[in-house]
């Protein structure tokens, strides 16, 4: 790397550290000690209400999120199913050994996601 490129770098990471802070701005509100433990016995006040987790809420959006993702998991096999399909019917043989060869981590990656997602139920199911 010569000079001038050494020079643009540093300078652009300076400028980036820059913009940072001056897009971030600190929001420091005590200046004295006093201003300081009285944050700091609000955030311990905060910390120390009695407010519990609901099992039901917990096992709620458990079950959203996890429908959710295995819906859009199942969208991109199907639609990477039907293109390496598509692919394969319309291909010359030699390109067909290739989509073989892409078949194979397709259907690795299929396995590993829906196992996961089995995983997952099954934990949720056995702490139930």
């Amino acid at each position: 790397m010569n000079k001038k490129n050494a020079v643009f770098h540093i300078g652009l990471i300076l400028f980036l550290i820059i913009a940072i802070l001056w897009i971030y701005p600190c929001n420091a509100k005590a200046l004295s000690i006093d201003g300081i433990m009285s944050g700091a016995d609000d955030f311990l006040a905060k910390g120390n209400t009695t407010s519990v987790i609901s099992t039901s809420a917990l096992g709620e959006t458990s079950d959203f999120i996890h429908n959710m993702l295995l819906g859009v998991c199942m969208v991109i096999a199907v639609v990477v199913g039907l293109i390496l399909g598509i692919k394969y019917m319309t291909a010359t043989s030699e390109d067909k050994a290739g989509i073989k060869e892409t078949l194979v981590p397709y259907v690795v990656a299929c396995a590993i996601t829906f196992g996961a997602f089995t995983i997952w139920k099954l934990v949720i199911n056995i702490i139930q």
